[in-house]
Parts: C-alpha cells; structure tokens; sequence
C-alpha cells in the first residue's frame, strides 16, 4: 500500500543510493529524479558515479537544461540543510577524480569509502567502472557502446512516445535487451561476481554500485552486492530505512499507481539484507 506525507513532510530514511543520472544527455531523467530527492529525506545521500555525463557534453556539445540546474541545485539545498552528501565519481564524470577529498558546496568527493549501516554492517560504496575491463582496456570499445546505447535509449523515446498517446505505461527496451540477450545477463552477472570479490577482498559485508545501469540486491554466500540501478531509464535507487532494511525504489512503477490527485509516490516493499551478513 502506498503511504502519502502531509504537504510538508517527507519518508525519512537513513542513507540513499542513486548513481547513473547522466545530466548533460536528453535521456536524463531530471524531473522524475526531482519528484524522488522531495518524497524522501535521509541522514546520508550517496552519487555512486555518473551524475554527470562528461563524455557526451564533450563528444555532441552542451546539452544543460534548466532541469539539470534544478537537480543540481537541490543538491546542493539539501547538503545545507544538513544532508551529509557523499559524491562518488564514475567514468562518466571521472573527471572530478581530480578533486578526491575535496567539497564542493558541501559535497564531498571520493573514489570509494565505506559506509556503515545502522544494524552495524558495513558496506563499500564504489561506482564499479574500475572492474570494467572494456572501460578500463579498451576506452575506444567503451566510446563504441555509449554510441549505441544512445541510439537504443533515443529509439526506446520514440516508443514510449506511441506507447503513451496509446495510453499504454512505459517500457524499456535497452532493460528488455539485458534481460532477453544472453551476453549481457553473462556481463552482468560476472560484474557482480568480480564486485562481490572486491568486497571480500576489503572484509567488508557488502558493497554498493552503479555503473550497468541494473538495480539488484543479491546475496553471495555472507555477502550482500547491492546496485542502485540508474535515472535514464529505469529510476531507481537504493534507500536504507531507519531499521536497517535495504530497498530498490523504483520510482516509475510506484508513480504509475500513484492516484492522480497524489502526484508524489514515497514507499514500496522494502528488501531486508541477508540475515547472515548480521
């Protein structure tokens, strides 16, 4: 059941995890990513990588609507009010690597840290592009697939187009593709795998990342791999309730049952971590 906030209240909830806005792109989900940063209020706000999207602003010019201000701004809002905003870069805005332990208007930038959860469990945040071999081997490949990947999310526009004058809801073609084509369920599945290593590696009970565009929670033998998924497509995020619990958002499908009279969905089924990570 949906859960509705007075006019001036909000979910609250200990730490969110969003990655993968790409502001910068025509494909960047700025409002729908607003209506999400009012519905909820947390203690710690993490940008696991890809807010921003370098490469396209530098390979098809400047695309900045005011939307992209707006989102930016609210950030920006929220870390003076008191959020504790946690900006962990990704290949798209690797160029803010430059700035590691820095803030910027209350924003603190680093290439990974851990975070703690309120049951004690410790998570490692990262945006996971460094265990992309073609990201990191083959940039030219990389360049390659963001080409195409546009060409499927401007392709997936004009259906979503025909789908909402049909009143149909909207569908992702690019998440049908990664679901229905073997190679990409083998890539993702082996992202996650060499992610889950890396936590093991740094003794930690969990990890946390972006990067596939792919929102999971999946447990691997006493350890928790946790993706926030991305804001160009499917809009979702990762939230830690007061009590410890994990859950995927995914915004769309919460919006599309919101009634129309309640514009501003704020709650889904929550995901407990695996009680062996305790």
């Amino acid at each position: 059941m949906l859960e509705r906030p007075d006019a001036d209240s909000k979910r609250k909830v200990a730490a969110i995890f969003v990655s993968d806005l790409h502001l910068g792109t025509r494909s960047s989900q700025d409002a729908h990513f607003l209506e999400f940063l009012k519905a909820y209020d947390s203690k710690t706000l993490y940008l696991v990588g890809d807010l921003i999207d370098g490469w396209r602003l530098k390979r098809s010019g400047w695309y900045w609507p005011q939307g992209h201000n707006d989102v930016l701004q609210k950030l920006l809002r929220k870390a003076r009010k008191g959020t504790r905003i946690i900006y962990v870069p990704g290949n798209h805005d690797e160029f803010l690597r430059n700035f590691l332990g820095l803030k910027f208007g209350g924003v603190k930038i680093v290439d990974r840290i851990v975070h703690r959860t309120v049951d004690g469990r410790r998570l490692l945040v990262l945006h996971g592009d460094q265990f992309d071999m073609v990201v990191r081997h083959a940039v030219w490949l990389a360049s390659v697939g963001d080409v195409l990947y546009d060409m499927a999310l401007w392709l997936n526009r004009q259906i979503n187009g025909v789908r909402r004058r049909l009143g149909f809801t909207y569908w992702s073609l690019s998440a049908w593709a990664k679901h229905k084509v073997k190679q990409a369920v083998n890539y993702m599945g082996r992202f996650e795998e060499v992610l889950v290593a890396e936590a093991r590696r740094e003794g930690v009970d969990g990890i946390v990342c972006g990067h596939i565009h792919h929102a999971a929670i999946e447990h691997y033998d006493g350890v928790t791999y946790l993706n926030s998924g991305d804001w160009v497509e499917s809009c979702t995020a990762l939230v830690e309730h007061l009590d410890g619990r994990f859950e995927i958002i995914r915004w769309l499908d919460v919006a599309a049952k919101a009634p129309a009279s309640m514009p501003v969905p704020v709650h889904a089924a929550a995901v407990p971590l695996l009680d062996a990570v305790a």
